[in-house]
C-alpha cells in the first residue's frame, strides 16, 4: 500500500526560531553532514570539523574540534556513551572524544586503538581480505563509516566497506565484525532495546540481523546472524528509523519514499517466541520530490529530510495510516540531518524541537505543536525530554 500525501491543513503549526550558519569564510567547509544533541549542546559536523551550540543561552557557539588532520574527511555520524563523544569518519577511523570542565572537547582514542590492533596483528587468521591482493585486520574498516549507534553499552558502526561492527563504548574494544553484510556499501544502523539490528545499505535492501549463541572450539560464543532481508525500495537505502519501541521501522531511500515497517503480531499459540524480530512491509508513503536523506522519529511523530530541501512531518492516524501534518521549508540546499531537540525554557509543553542540517551549512530550528484553534489540545501535547 501506498500513498500520496498532501499536507494536513488540520492542526499542526510550526515555526522557525532560528537559523544559524557554521562559522567557516571557506564555503565548501559549511556543509552540514550530521546533527546530534547531548546535554543541551547541538554538534554540527561540516567536513572534519565540528561545531558545538548551546541550546540553553540562546544557541552560542561553545567550541569547534577537529583532529587536525584534512586526510580524515568529512564527519558521517556522531554518537555518545555517557561523557564520551564518538564521532565516525570517512578515513575509515571512530574517534572518541572527551568533553572538558570548559566544555572544550579532547580526543582521547582513535578505533580500533593501536593496542588491539598489535595485539592482533600476531596471528594470519586475525586478517580478512578485503580486495584482490589485499588483506586488513577484521575489526578494521577500510572504507568510509557511515553511520553509528550506542545501544546498552555497545556501539554498532556501519561502513561503505560492506561490513558492520560491534564494540564495546567503555572499553572500545572491537567484539564482532559481520562481513559482506550487504552487496553494497551500507549506509545506515539502527538498533532497538532487545539488540535487534537493521542496516540499509546502497544495494536497496534491508537486513535483520539478531545475536545468537553459537558453539565453537567448545566455547559458547555471541554471533550476530542474519534473520531476514527486507526488500522494497527501488534504489539507495539512505536512512532508518525505529519508533519508541520497536515495533515500527522507518526507510528513505533515493526512490524518495518512506517505507514504513511493522513488526509482525505473533499468532496465539503459534511460533517460539521469537517473533519480535519479523518486520513486515506496512505503507509506503510518497510526498518528497527528492531522495529522503535523513529520518527520526520524536514521540508520535516521524520527520523526514529531503534533497527536495524540505522536512516533513508525519503521524499515525486512526486507521493507522500516516499523513503528512506539516511542511518545513527555507534551506535553500539539500536537508542531509535531523536531529530531536528538547527546549526547557519552552512556554508550551506540547512543543517539539526539531533540527535541520542542510548542505550549506544552515541550520534550523523548528517547533512543531499541535494547535486547535489556536489553542493546545491536552489530549494530544506532543512530549519530548532528553
Amino acid at each position: 500500500m501506498s500513498h500520496l500525501h498532501s499536507v494536513s491543513s488540520e492542526t499542526f503549526k510550526h515555526h522557525c526560531i532560528a537559523s544559524l550558519k557554521i562559522p567557516s569564510p571557506d564555503p565548501h567547509h559549511m556543509i552540514i553532514s550530521c546533527l546530534a544533541v547531548h546535554n543541551s549542546l547541538l554538534y554540527a559536523a561540516s567536513l572534519n570539523e565540528i561545531n558545538v551550540f548551546d541550546l540553553i543561552s540562546d544557541y552560542s557557539h561553545v567550541d569547534t574540534f577537529s583532529n587536525d588532520l584534512s586526510s580524515s574527511g568529512s564527519v558521517k555520524s556522531i554518537t555518545f556513551h555517557i561523557t564520551k563523544i564518538f564521532t565516525a569518519h570517512q578515513d575509515c577511523k571512530i574517534r572518541v572524544w572527551q568533553i572538558t570542565a570548559s566544555r572544550q572537547h579532547q580526543l582521547v582514542s582513535t578505533l580500533p586503538t593501536v593496542k588491539d590492533r598489535l595485539i592482533r596483528s600476531v596471528l594470519p587468521n586475525n586478517y580478512v581480505t578485503v580486495r584482490r591482493h589485499k588483506k586488513r585486520l577484521w575489526l578494521e574498516h577500510w572504507d568510509a563509516v557511515s553511520d553509528l549507534v550506542v545501544k546498552q553499552g555497545l556501539m554498532y558502526s556501519v561502513s561503505w566497506d560492506r561490513s558492520f561492527k560491534i564494540w564495546n563504548a567503555s572499553n572500545y574494544k572491537c567484539l564482532e565484525s559481520v562481513n559482506k553484510a550487504h552487496e553494497d556499501a551500507v549506509n545506515a544502523v539502527a538498533v532497538s532495546d532487545n539488540g535487534v539490528v537493521y542496516t540499509g545499505s546502497a544495494d536497496g535492501r534491508i537486513r535483520v540481523w539478531e545475536r545468537s549463541v553459537v558453539d565453537r572450539n567448545e566455547e559458547r560464543k555471541s554471533k550476530h546472524m542474519l534473520v531476514t532481508t527486507l526488500v522494497k525500495h527501488k534504489s539507495t537505502v539512505n536512512a532508518l528509523a525505529l519508533n519508541g519501541d520497536g515495533s515500527l521501522l522507518f526507510s528513505g531511500g533515493c526512490d524518495r519514499w518512506i517505507v514504513v515497517w511493522e513488526r509482525e503480531k505473533e499468532k496465539d499459540g503459534d511460533g517460539d517466541g521469537d517473533g519480535h524480530h519479523q518486520m513486515v512491509f506496512a505503507e509506503a508513503l510518497w510526498g518528497h520530490t527528492g531522495a529522503v536523506l535523513c529520518l527520526i522519529n520524536v514521540g508520535d511523530l516521524l520527520a523526514s529530510g529531503s534533497a527536495d530541501r524540505t522536512v516533513r512531518i508525519w503521524q499515525r492516524g486512526k486507521e493507522n495510516c500516516y499523513r503528512c501534518m506539516a511542511f518545513l521549508e527555507g534551506h535553500e540546499k539539500p536537508v542531509k540531518s535531523l536531529v530531536a531537540i528538547s527546549s526547557s525554557s519552552s512556554a508550551f509543553d506540547g512543543i517539539v524541537s526539531i533540527g535541520s542540517g542542510s548542505v550549506n551549512g544552515e541550520i534550523k530550528v523548528w517547533d512543531v505543536y499541535w494547535d486547535n484553534n489556536n489553542n493546545f489540545n491536552k489530549k494530544n501535547h506532543l512530549k519530548w525530554s532528553l
